[in-house]
């Protein structure tokens, strides 16, 4: 196996760890739904006498199922991997602390400690083009299907699932629930990007005409498409420029690593308010 692919995985194993860890000491004891299928998880095993992590493991299983039947392939190897290890963590935590219940005895910290230390470890697995699954998919398909952008089809299913505290728990818990889901993606934009911020890329392939369709059809994003010669060989080629947000950007690298390995990429971070609407 490559090396490359080696470190990749050992990464992607290190931060579902993280993931997993902030889910079993954090979220578990605060019983905060906070919008991931993790936090959906701890809400039905209120009602289901099963673990967490084995809740967690049907549901992404299901998830995945549905993934590949309406959305295909795209999402990829690694996220498989990731959202059937993520379980498997939770779970060998659940066997070695059998009778863990809080690290700071109080709920509004525990969900606090949760939203800061589970975003390490997705920030981690979002920048080698990677996720822990469940919301990802899920907003996939939303994305192909309701044609909704990518992070608005990720926050409505977030949000959903806060919403869902409401069956088992306290209006407390019910509202600590939302503004964490809320909170929680905040701070994974400022992890990743800061704030407003998105990413301009610009794509110089020979198969471009597959990756402005994906842009077009899949992202469903806008893009622009420039003759652009080499000063050394004054050959024409198309570049594409088109600007994305962290979702987009994630789906774009990763379908472009696939479709032309051999394609020049260059990315800049751009603000929402260099972007002047027309007068």
């Amino acid at each position: 196996m490559n090396k490359s692919i080696i470190k990749e995985y050992i990464i992607i194993t290190f931060a579902t760890i993280l993931v997993g860890a902030s889910v079993f000491f954090f979220l578990v004891p605060s019983q905060v739904a906070i919008g991931s299928i993790s936090g959906f998880s701890v809400v039905l095993s209120n009602l289901i006498p099963l673990p967490v992590s084995v809740i967690a493991m049907i549901l992404n299983v299901i998830i995945l199922v549905f993934g590949f039947l309406l959305i295909g392939k795209e999402f990829g190897f690694k996220t498989v991997y990731a959202s059937l290890l993520l379980p498997v963590v939770i779970g060998i935590f659940e066997g070695l602390l059998p009778n863990y219940t809080s690290m700071t005895n109080d709920q509004t910290l525990d969900a606090i400690a949760y939203c800061f230390a589970v975003n390490v470890g997705v920030a981690i697995l979002f920048n080698i083009n990677a996720s822990s699954g469940g919301i990802d998919v899920i907003a996939k398909i939303m994305n192909k299907y309701l044609h909704m952008d990518l992070g608005k089809a990720g926050g409505l299913a977030g949000m959903g699932i806060a919403l869902s505290s409401a069956f088992v728990y306290d209006k407390k818990t019910v509202v600590l629930s939302v503004i964490c889901t809320y909170v929680c993606g905040m701070i994974l934009d400022h992890y990743l990007f800061g704030s407003n911020v998105r990413n301009k890329v610009c794509i110089i392939s020979n198969k471009h005409e597959e990756i402005l369709n994906f842009i077009l059809h899949d992202l469903h994003s806008g893009a622009t498409k420039y003759q652009a010669y080499g000063a050394y060989s004054n050959e024409c080629k198309i570049e594409i420029n088109v600007i994305v947000d962290k979702n987009e950007y994630k789906q774009l690298i990763e379908f472009i690593k696939k479709t032309d390995p051999k394609a020049f990429v260059t990315v800049y971070t751009v603000k929402d308010s260099m972007i002047q609407p027309k007068k």
